[in-house]
Parts: structure tokens; sequence; C-alpha cells
């Protein structure tokens, strides 16, 4: 039976690890980019309390 590649799997999950913060560096980038141009994202609960205020 061949033996586990630890070093393998270790590096799979740093390269995992540096990709995912990576995106989150870029969506955090964007959101930061829209609220100095003053547009900022509409998140689901502004849309419920804008809605619901029909009475």
């Amino acid at each position: 039976m061949a033996k586990p590649n630890y070093v393998y799997e270790k590096r799979q999950k740093e390269l995992a690890k540096k990709k995912k913060k990576e995106e989150k560096r870029l969506q955090k980038a964007r959101v930061d980019e829209n609220l100095s141009q003053g547009v900022q994202p509409a998140s689901a609960s502004d849309d419920k309390s804008s809605t619901s205020n029909d009475t």
C-alpha cells in the first residue's frame, strides 16, 4: 500500500487558504471602492425595511 503524501496535502491546503484569502481581499476592495463612490451595496434587510413601510 502506498504511503500518504502529507507534504502534497499540506501544500494543497495552503493553496486553498491562499486562494480564499485573495478572493476575500478582492471582494473587500470592491466594496470599499463602491463606498468611496457613494454607492452602497443593497442588503436583504434594507430591501425588507423599505417595502414594509407601505402602510
